[in-house]
């Protein structure tokens, strides 16, 4: 790891953290990159005694506009409802298990506020409309996009994070998915969606989850 940070301090990079969220003994970080590019990174750090013991990431590259006109990033920062974390964390995760990984996808409209959900994945629009145009803007080109495990549920507040596992275009994939949540329904959503590299290209022997 400190071989890692001599290098991205060699080449000048810059960090713009824009989101950070505590929940127990993890550290979720929403921030830019600049190197070679800007980059969209969600770092997650485990503590123990104080001292950083575990990390994991996921890295895209920024685009700079959504098909709605907003970025990979911005929105709202400030967390609240520190009181509903719990709840919160739980509607995630049910989202994530009933309809991304497919286990009850009846229940979609359940989990939104009729169309309005503010979308900052960068080739979605706003609303359930949106999500659902891109999903057969997917099928019919055939590219599969498929949920098949969800490893962590990170939450304060009104903002929770999931990490989980699956398929995109044929290749095993990490999805970083932050979401919002307002009065019980989820509001907004930003993801980094990273491909993993197969293990014999790996720097180490551990697992990316």
């Amino acid at each position: 790891m400190l071989g890692a940070l001599g290098h991205l301090k060699e080449i000048g990079t810059k960090v713009s953290v824009k989101r950070a969220l505590v929940d127990g003994d993890y550290v979720a970080l929403h921030s830019v990159y600049e190197f070679f590019g800007s980059k969209i990174i969600i770092d997650i750090f485990r503590f123990e005694n104080g001292l950083i013991v575990e990390h994991w990431d996921n890295m895209q590259e920024m685009v700079e506009r959504t098909p709605s006109n907003h970025t990979m990033i911005d929105g709202p920062v400030t967390i609240k409802d520190i009181d509903k974390t719990d709840a919160n964390k739980e509607l995630v995760k049910s989202y994530v298990e009933n309809i991304l990984l497919g286990k009850n996808p009846g229940q979609l409209v359940t989990y939104f506020d009729r169309d309005n959900y503010i979308q900052h994945s960068p080739h979605i629009a706003d609303g359930l409309s949106g999500l659902h145009a891109a999903l057969q803007a997917l099928k019919k080109k055939n590219i599969e996009f498929e949920y098949t495990h969800v490893h962590q549920v990170i939450g304060q507040g009104d903002f929770v994070l999931t990490v989980s596992e699956g398929l995109f275009d044929n290749q095993h994939t990490a999805f970083y998915d932050m979401f919002r949540v307002e009065n019980g329904k989820i509001a907004e959503h930003w993801d980094v969606i990273e491909a993993m590299l197969p293990a014999e290209k790996r720097k180490n022997s551990n697992s990316r989850f």
